[in-house]
């Protein structure tokens, strides 16, 4: 995980589209730091500028701001992914001069919790590019206390004030947890562990491929659910300052639709 610098914004010959302010934390060290920091900076400019010859200023070019409310983000997604259906993708962002600004600094708008499916590359589907994203996938988009600390770490440290729950047809995860239950069987290893997580999701008003379909929408709906439920989030939630919705991709026409 990379975390940015105050004295680093703005570096690089063309600044990432979405750079932009990171919120601040910490205290009186990390203050006195900055101020030594800049202060250094300021000295070391001063004395260029005597060693040099004026020049002209070079012209800077300006850049898009970063999304910077959940509304932002969701319209900002779902553009890229009317691109990638339309297949009129512009896989942006992968310049080298983006790569040379992201090297020190990342200014993500939304996290994507999503599965790992191989159909269902965020980055893709929402067609966006380098340090646009912060992603997390685990089958059927189940929780842990790892996946819930990546979560908290985009929202509580980089400021992103979006987070999509992405679930997809045709999910494997929740086929076979469906079955398991159907059948009394149990998966192999570790795959069990998914199965019982996804489980409280199942619908059991449906039958066949039916139920297993309207289970995809119920998993989402319950991870997102307990992501909400989630105080630090919650407290970003009630401010406005964070959304969380619930999201599916179809795989038969590479659409993303929101949950209700």
């Amino acid at each position: 995980m990379n975390t940015d610098s105050a004295a680093h914004r703005g570096a690089g010959r063309e600044p990432h589209p979405f750079a932009g302010p990171r919120p601040t934390t910490g205290g009186p060290v990390r203050r006195t730091l900055l101020r030594t920091a800049l202060t250094g900076a300021a000295a070391l400019g001063t004395g260029l500028a005597a060693a040099r010859p004026a020049t002209a200023a070079a012209p800077t070019r300006s850049a898009p701001p970063r999304p910077g409310t959940p509304d932002e983000a969701w319209r900002e997604l779902a553009a890229g992914n009317r691109r990638w259906c339309t297949y009129r993708e512009r896989h942006p962002h992968e310049t080298p001069a983006v790569r040379r600004t992201l090297t020190t600094a990342q200014h993500p708008f939304a996290v994507v919790l999503g599965c790992i499916d191989s159909r269902v590359p965020p980055e893709l589907v929402f067609d966006q590019g380098l340090g646009d994203l912060m992603t997390v996938r685990t089958a059927g988009e189940v929780l842990d206390e790892a996946v819930l600390g990546s979560v908290a770490y985009g929202v509580l440290e980089l400021g992103i004030p979006l987070v999509v729950v992405l679930g997809h047809q045709s999910c494997g995860a929740v086929r076979a947890a469906v079955e398991a239950e159907e059948s009394g069987g149990h998966l192999p290893a570790h795959i069990q562990y998914l199965a019982d997580q996804i489980s409280p999701a199942i619908d059991h008003g449906e039958e066949g491929d039916a139920r297993i379909d309207a289970t995809v929408d119920a998993n989402v709906r319950l991870v997102r659910s307990k992501l909400v439920a989630e105080p630090d989030l919650a407290a970003r939630i009630n401010t406005g300052r964070l959304g969380i919705v619930g999201a599916r991709y179809e795989l038969t026409d590479q659409r993303v639709h929101r949950l209700a």
